[in-house]
């Protein structure tokens, strides 16, 4: 994962090993796979170190969960009779590397399957991955209600965006943004497997943003968005944006802390993608059903795609828009300032 400030070009690399955690620089930890079984034992706590140099406000600290060891796969190694972290009891920091070296990063791994599909056929015939994912879910969760509380305690209005690739999230969101700057704060986190174009794009309105490559990963978690809001550092009574990866299935399982899922559906799209995905927009505040400048040109019926909608979330919000005529967008606003002056109190949306 990279955390990338598209201001200065700077970059926070952390990386995803093949089993499964993230490691950021700095953090050392042993791995033997003995018959099937994954020991592991962190031998540092997980820490976000902000770039460059600029002050954070000591409040903005909380945002960000520190780890003391992975407890997913602590849960996993009790059961293989695997020594524990050093959060509960294990190694000391002082078993990292010793170098000192904040990029050391000694990684051992002692294997004794042919590949990885026999771990996985081997960890499946024992119960584990179920109860892994389990453990991923649940921390993640956790991790989801500390940014949810520093939202409240700092004012922010927090809100998912989430889609198919091709949406138009990006280019609703500049106008969003451009329509509204002088009236409201935004930030924005991007979530990308790669590239920090979105966020260039974003940059360009005037907006201060942060981009979060996931490499592999198909979604952003609550641990990934912890550290880019210490990156980000949004002042308080503001609204927060995060553009999610283009992806209706996994967004919908992991909470990030934010206020309200939006999930935007154009009208290129299929009118049954409710149906189709009912996790996503059963999780979903408000759809914005996108581009509805081209219904003139496409065999969609948007009456019925909402209709699926409701029958999935007869409480969803549906706003009408097109981004790029500004048809519908008002509507969107109107919610948003609704929503800030219900979080924030009256007298604070324009």
């Amino acid at each position: 994962m990279t955390i990338t400030d598209p201001a200065t070009g700077e970059q926070q690399m952390l990386t995803k090993a093949a089993h499964g955690h993230v490691h950021a620089p700095g953090e050392s930890h042993d791995h033997t796979h003995e018959s099937g079984n994954h020991r592991a034992v962190s031998s540092s706590a997980l820490m976000y170190r902000p770039l460059g140099d600029a002050p954070l406000r000591a409040r903005a600290r909380r945002a960000v969960p520190l780890r003391g060891g992975d407890e997913a796969v602590d849960r996993a190694a009790d059961e293989a009779g695997a020594a524990p972290s050093p959060s509960r009891g294990g190694l000391g920091r002082e078993s990292g590397s010793g170098s000192g070296d904040p990029l050391a990063h000694p990684h051992e791994h002692h294997h004794r399957h042919e590949d990885s599909a026999e771990a996985v056929l081997h960890a499946r015939a024992h119960g584990r991955t179920v109860a892994l994912e389990q453990d991923i879910l649940a921390k993640n969760q956790h991790l989801a209600e500390h940014n949810r509380d520093w939202f409240a305690e700092c004012g922010i209005l927090a809100l998912n965006l989430v889609s198919s690739p091709g949406s138009g999230k990006t280019t609703l969101l500049e106008r969003t943004i451009r329509d509204l700057h002088e009236q409201l704060p935004i930030h924005v986190i991007e979530g990308d497997q790669a590239t920090a174009n979105d966020a260039e794009r974003i940059r360009a309105t005037g907006c201060k943003v942060i981009q979060i490559n996931t490499g592999t990963g198909c979604h952003l978690d609550a641990d990934m968005l912890a550290r880019g809001l210490w990156q980000l550092n949004p002042p308080p009574r503001s609204v927060l944006m995060i553009e999610n990866v283009g992806n209706l299935v996994c967004p919908a399982l992991f909470d990030l802390g934010e206020q309200a899922k939006v999930v935007i559906l154009s009208v290129t799209e299929g009118e049954d993608k409710p149906l189709k995905y009912p996790h996503m927009f059963k999780a979903s505040s408000v759809m914005l059903l996108n581009k509805i400048d081209l219904l003139p040109h496409l065999r969609f019926d948007a009456e019925r795609c909402i209709d699926y909608a409701r029958q999935v979330n007869p409480a969803i919000k549906v706003f009408r828009v097109s981004a790029e005529t500004g048809e519908g967008m008002d509507d969107w606003y109107a919610w948003l300032r609704g929503e800030i002056a219900s979080r924030q109190g009256p007298g604070t949306a324009p």
